[in-house]
C-alpha cells in the first residue's frame, strides 16, 4: 500500500504493508478437483464433526450397524497450484494499476497518488507560510503613497492660490457677439496703491496716482490650434470710449475703471473678451524678484534717472527695479513704440521663467511667487488660476508678437495721440475672430 506522499507503507518491523484483497460475492464456487487414484475422495459426511462424539473426521469411526469398518485416509491437498506464502519466487507487478508499480517503477516515476487517496480536510492541512514579495508591494505602496500626497499638496496649494488672487467685475453689461478662441486682456496699471514711500522712492514710480491709468494694454489671442498672438495696444490709441467720445484708450481705465476698459477695447476690435488679468507696478516687481530676475536684451544704450536705470546693450538678467524700469522708459528714438515692444519682450521672459522647471519644482521659489504676488494681482470675476495656468502654456509653447498697424500721429485736444491704419487694423482683428 501507498501512503499520501506516494511511498510504501510499513509496518513497525520495516515490512512492507500488503493491500488485502476484497471478497467477490460474483465469483464462481471452485469446481471439483480430481483426486489421484490411489487416495478417493473423502466422502463429505467423513469430514463433518460430530458433535456428540470427541472423535473428529481423521479419526476411524465406528462402523454402523451392518457395515463394515472403513480405513482412515488423510485428506489430499492440491499440488498444482502455486503457493501463495512462497518467498522463492519473485513477485509479478501489474503495470495497469499504480498501486502495483514495481519499486523502481515508482522511483522513476516519482510520488504517485493512489485510487483509494482522499484529500484531508482543509484544516488539517497544516499551514504553510508563503514566500514573501514584499519588497515590490511596499515599493509600489510607498510610490503610491507619495504620489498621492503630491497631489493633494498640489490641489492644496492651487486652491490656496486662487484664494488669494483679488478679483473685481471686469466684464461690461453690452457685449459684443461670441468669437472663435480665448481672448485675454492684459492690464499693467502704474497704480503706486500697496507700495510704501521708501519703495516708490526705490523703485522710481514717484508719488500716489490714486486709482492709476493703464501703462500696458495687451490682447492675447489663444486660437483652438496653432500659436497664441500677442498684440500690444498703445496706451495713446485714438478710439472712441463709449460715453466719453474720441480719447485715449487709457482714458476708459480712468473713466470706468476695468468694466470700461474691456468694453472699449471689445468695441475698437470686434473680439469678445473673456478673461481680464491686471498687475501693478508693486506686483511686477514682486514677481520679478520672486523668479530670481529675468534677462532681458538691451538692443541699444538706455539712461533714464526717471526710471532709475543706466543700462548697456546686450543681453542681461535684470531684477525687479531694474526691469520694472526697462518696460516703463521712454527714452529711446520712437518712445512709445519702442515701450511697447519692450514690454511684450519682458512679458514673455517673465513667463518663460515662472514655467520653467527651476522655478514650477523649488518649492521656495513658487510659495515666495504666490505669497508675494497674488495679493498685487488682479482677475475678472470669474477668472481662476487655473485659468492663468492657460495663460502660461499658450506663451511656453510659442507666441507672435505684434503692435497694432500704425497709420500715423495726430495732435488732438486730448494732446498727442496714435492713430491706427484702418485697412491693416480691420485685417489683423478679422484673422483672429
Amino acid at each position: 500500500m501507498l501512503g499520501a506522499d506516494g511511498r510504501p507503507l510499513t509496518d513497525r518491523y520495516g515490512r512492507p504493508v500488503r493491500r488485502r484483497k476484497a471478497a467477490n460475492p460474483q465469483r464462481r464456487p471452485p469446481r471439483a478437483e480430481p483426486h489421484h487414484e490411489s487416495f478417493p475422495a473423502v466422502h463429505p459426511q467423513e469430514t463433518r464433526f460430530d458433535l456428540g462424539s470427541t472423535h473428529s473426521a481423521h479419526e476411524q469411526r465406528r462402523p454402523l450397524r451392518g457395515q463394515q469398518p472403513q480405513q482412515y485416509r488423510p485428506q489430499q491437498y492440491r499440488t498444482d497450484r502455486p503457493d501463495p506464502y512462497r518467498t522463492d519466487r519473485p513477485r509479478q507487478y501489474r503495470t495497469d494499476r499504480p498501486d502495483q508499480y514495481s519499486p523502481e517503477q515508482r522511483r522513476s516515476a516519482g510520488p504517485q497518488v493512489p485510487r483509494n487517496y482522499s484529500a484531508p480536510p482543509r484544516s488539517a492541512v497544516p499551514h504553510r507560510r508563503r514566500k514573501k514579495k514584499a519588497p515590490v508591494r511596499v515599493i509600489g505602496g510607498c510610490m503610491g503613497w507619495g504620489l498621492a500626497i503630491i497631489l493633494v499638496l498640489a490641489l492644496v496649494f492651487t486652491l490656496w492660490t486662487d484664494a488669494r488672487l483679488t478679483r473685481v467685475n471686469a466684464l461690461p453689461e453690452q457685449r459684443v457677439a461670441n468669437t472663435a478662441g480665448t481672448n485675454w486682456l492684459l492690464v499693467g496699471s502704474d497704480s503706486r496703491q500697496g507700495l510704501t514711500e521708501q519703495e516708490q522712492e526705490q523703485l522710481g514710480t514717484g508719488g500716489d496716482i490714486g486709482v492709476g491709468r493703464t501703462d500696458t494694454i495687451m490682447l492675447l489671442h489663444i486660437p483652438r490650434s496653432g500659436k497664441a498672438q500677442l498684440v500690444s495696444i498703445p496706451r495713446d490709441s485714438y478710439v472712441e470710449v463709449p460715453g466719453f467720445g474720441m480719447d485715449k484708450i487709457n482714458a476708459a481705465f480712468t473713466y470706468g475703471g476695468p468694466q470700461l476698459l474691456t468694453q472699449t477695447v471689445e468695441q475698437s476690435t470686434g473680439l469678445r473678451v473673456d478673461h481680464y488679468a491686471e498687475i501693478g507696478m508693486g506686483g511686477l516687481a514682486n514677481v520679478v524678484d520672486a523668479v530670481g530676475g529675468v534677462e532681458l536684451c538691451v538692443a541699444e544704450p538706455i539712461d533714464d534717472p526717471l526710471a532709475g536705470i543706466n543700462l548697456g546693450p546686450g543681453c542681461q538678467k535684470m531684477q525687479g527695479p531694474e526691469a520694472l524700469g526697462y518696460v516703463r522708459t521712454r527714452a529711446t528714438a520712437l518712445g512709445d513704440l519702442d515701450r511697447v515692444q519692450r514690454q511684450r519682450d519682458f512679458f514673455a521672459a517673465l513667463l518663460h521663467k515662472i514655467t520653467s522647471p527651476g522655478t514650477l519644482i523649488n518649492p521656495f521659489r513658487m510659495v515666495s511667487l504666490v505669497n508675494q504676488t497674488a495679493s498685487s494681482f488682479i482677475v475678472g470675476s470669474k477668472d481662476h488660476v487655473w485659468h492663468l495656468a492657460r495663460v502660461a502654456l499658450a506663451m511656453g509653447s510659442g507666441v507672435e508678437t505684434q503692435t497694432v498697424p500704425i497709420g500715423g500721429f495726430q495732435d488732438t485736444e486730448v494732446g498727442n495721440v496714435v492713430l491706427w491704419d484702418d485697412a491693416a487694423t480691420a485685417q489683423l482683428w478679422d484673422s483672429m475672430r
